[in-house]
């Protein structure tokens, strides 16, 4: 599969979430090409705070794996990672990350902050943006013009 269709997944998760009530980010983590989670973005439901499509992910893909380590695997998301979900991809050790949509407010791999692309740490995360982006955007734009 394509990085824009492993996206068009992630933007089905998004879909989830947005029916639900939720900020629509959705998530898919594939291992050798073979996809071994998916999530959206819990927050709402689960009333916990750490329940980012991104973290709901690698938490899955970290128990199909049985390690915490996911070296191998790539994270298709939505929209760019906020600082604590930059922050649990680069503690799995994800090797790649593709994202749809900027974030100018949060965004922690190229927008706001650059949390992936430093020489400080001792990991490095291969990224690729802007796959499907407009739609990622449009939909985000849906839902919060819908909250006003």
């Amino acid at each position: 599969m394509t990085d824009e269709e492993y996206m068009i997944l992630a933007i089905n998760e998004a879909e989830k979430a947005f029916d639900k009530g939720e900020i629509p980010i959705g998530a898919v983590v594939t291992y050798k090409g073979a996809i071994i989670a998916t999530a959206h973005n819990e927050r709402e439901h689960t009333t916990d705070p750490t329940s980012h499509a991104e973290i709901v992910a690698l938490r899955k893909a970290a128990q199909m794996l049985e390690r915490w380590r996911l070296t191998g695997c790539t994270l298709y998301v939505t929209i760019e990672p906020c600082p604590m979900c930059a922050g649990a991809i680069l503690n799995a050790r994800i090797d790649r990350i593709v994202y749809g949509a900027s974030d100018r407010k949060y965004g922690a791999i190229k927008s706001v902050f650059h949390l992936c692309d430093t020489d400080v740490l001792n990991h490095h995360v291969e990224v690729k943006d802007g796959v499907l982006s407009e739609r990622c955007k449009q939909l985000m734009d849906s839902f919060f013009s819908l909250c006003r």
